[in-house]
């Protein structure tokens, strides 16, 4: 077996065991001692040998062409944005040397639009660290400030669990969109980072991260409790950014004329006051941020006897 990282087979035999034979039209005959397809089964209606198969899962043979991984990812019943990942996984690429962090900056301009903008809006790094952000943002909820991480505290902060009435499927959208986002540079030193300490620190995470979900993030709906005016239902629209390393402008917005519009209004009144996080001239760091990390710890309260298997949008 080829030592060191094997980004392809750990993900080919990720999805396999979610697959049931029903799914992929396997009678079903006796008892099954694997929790979904068997390699064998996986090769076959690949159409590829089992043995050329085992050496991917091995990662024997790290160049498999695009047939073989379309013819997969059709077996494996992958959507979209997860056969791009697979296809992206499929020829070596010279591995970066670890080191430093290095911080992320947000574009003057796009500081300044954040700021300005009369709705609750934030820039994201592509490891979901908040970059900026601005006061009703911060007001819709407390942990949407400079130098937070979105993923970390979705599953170490009880109160911002407690705005999400569907946590668990949000949790799970919001691990698939992070490894998507992430793509294969694993050797990143902050998805190092964030990734080692979020499987120590949450059981929950590192179940769902076991899972190789890969699902992107774009615009949907957003339901939240919030803690002073109630029930909120927003749109989530992401837009990326020109000219960054894949920083997504964040913006909510409510149906105009409904009960939600009036609540954000009241949440605008209230933050007209507060300055927002990030008119202090547009730049943010990734790494660590301005806030001190939370110490690993038992994962809350909050946690599911099994992962969401269906598709869940990210928080």
């Amino acid at each position: 077996m080829s030592a060191g990282p094997n980004p392809l087979g750990d993900y080919v035999r990720a999805r396999r065991e979610q697959v049931t034979p029903e799914q992929a039209g396997i009678p079903v005959m006796g008892v099954r001692r694997v929790p979904g397809l068997r390699r064998e089964e996986v090769a076959l209606l690949a159409g590829i040998s089992a043995d050329y198969y085992l050496r991917l899962e091995q990662g024997r043979d790290r160049n498999p062409s695009a047939q073989v991984l379309a013819s997969l990812a059709r077996v494996l019943l992958l959507d979209e944005a997860a056969t791009e990942y697979l296809l992206s996984l499929g020829a070596d690429r010279p591995r970066r040397l670890r080191g430093r962090a290095r911080a992320e900056t947000v574009p003057a301009s796009i500081a300044q639009l954040v700021a300005a903008l009369p709705l609750p809006a934030l820039v994201e790094g592509r490891h979901f660290d908040v970059l900026a952000t601005n006061a009703l943002a911060t007001a819709l909820s407390p942990r949407l400030t400079q130098g937070a991480n979105r993923l970390r505290d979705l599953f170490l902060d009880p109160a911002e669990q407690a705005l999400h009435p569907d946590w668990e499927n949000a949790a799970a959208g919001m691990v698939a969109g992070f490894r998507e986002s992430a793509g294969t540079d694993t050797d990143d030193p902050r998805f190092v980072e964030l990734v080692g300490e979020l499987t120590l620190a949450s059981a929950h995470f590192s179940r769902l991260w076991a899972r190789h979900d890969v699902r992107a993030c774009p615009g949907t709906p957003k339901h939240i409790e919030h803690p002073r005016v109630g029930e909120l239902r927003l749109h989530r629209e992401r837009l990326g950014i020109d000219g960054t390393a894949g920083q997504t402008l964040v913006v909510y917005h409510p149906e105009p004329g409904t009960d939600t519009a009036g609540k954000l209004a009241l949440l605008a009144a209230a933050a007209d006051t507060a300055t927002p996080a990030a008119a202090d001239g547009g730049s943010g760091t990734g790494g660590s941020g301005a806030r001190p990390t939370p110490p690993p710890g038992p994962a809350p309260a909050r946690t599911p006897p099994s992962p969401p298997t269906s598709a869940a949008p990210c928080a």
